[in-house]
């Protein structure tokens, strides 16, 4: 699917990042998800370490499907070639993902490129590489990433106003950590284990909703 400059902002709200780790043995990540897409996620990722390739394209495929279903924006972490071979909304890459490729170029003026960003000047370097959006992070600490830097509301205010794209905060992000975001203008939460790790997916994904509504009202 193609989605607007202004669709792409408002996907940001809520932008849940798949961990199929913490599925329950009955479940499997289609069936969590079409229940998070459900309750408002607004944006979807799959990120899946674990998964060998073709099981990782396998399960793209679905949540690909299951995402025009919502119309609801699908991208696909790290690997360019699987985001281009099954046509997904676009791919989400790292800072050292855009040295030396251009990740634009690779996948079409018209799909989604995400960028990480945790400085001013990663974000634009991010802008400048053709992101459409940067996730901006970790802002209260991730167990993902265990290297990842801890940014404070006036960093991420500055990285705001460094760039005209959309700017989502990741990283340790859950329903009671939430609302210290206001005031950092970023246009939305990314959340993983916030949502996937939850006893109720679909419960947890409206209720964080909710929160960051209120958030990016509030700036």
């Amino acid at each position: 699917m193609k989605f607007s400059k202004d669709e792409i902002r408002s996907s940001m709200l809520l932008y849940a990042v798949t961990d199929r780790m913490w599925l329950k043995p009955e479940q499997s990540l289609t069936q969590v998800c079409k229940d998070v897409l459900e309750n408002g996620a607004t944006f979807l990722q799959i990120r899946e370490k674990d998964l060998t390739e073709a099981d990782f394209e396998a399960e793209a495929q679905a949540l690909k499907a299951l995402c025009a279903e919502y119309r609801v924006p699908f991208v696909v972490n790290d690997s360019v070639e699987i985001a281009v071979d099954i046509d997904a909304d676009g791919v989400h890459v790292g800072q050292s993902d855009i040295k030396g490729r251009d990740i634009r170029a690779m996948i079409g003026a018209e799909k989604i490129l995400g960028i990480s960003a945790g400085t001013v000047a990663e974000a634009v370097a991010a802008e400048k590489a053709g992101a459409d959006y940067i996730g901006v992070g970790a802002v209260f600490g991730t167990s993902t990433k265990k290297d990842a830097r801890n940014l404070s509301l006036e960093q991420l205010r500055e990285i705001k106003a460094a760039v005209s794209i959309p700017v989502v905060a990741i990283g340790g992000i859950n329903a009671s950590n939430l609302t210290e975001l206001t005031g950092s203008g970023v246009d939305g939460v990314a959340v993983v284990s916030a949502i996937f790790a939850a006893e109720d997916p679909g419960k947890a994904t409206a209720n964080l909703l909710k929160l960051a509504s209120e958030m990016v009202k509030h700036g």
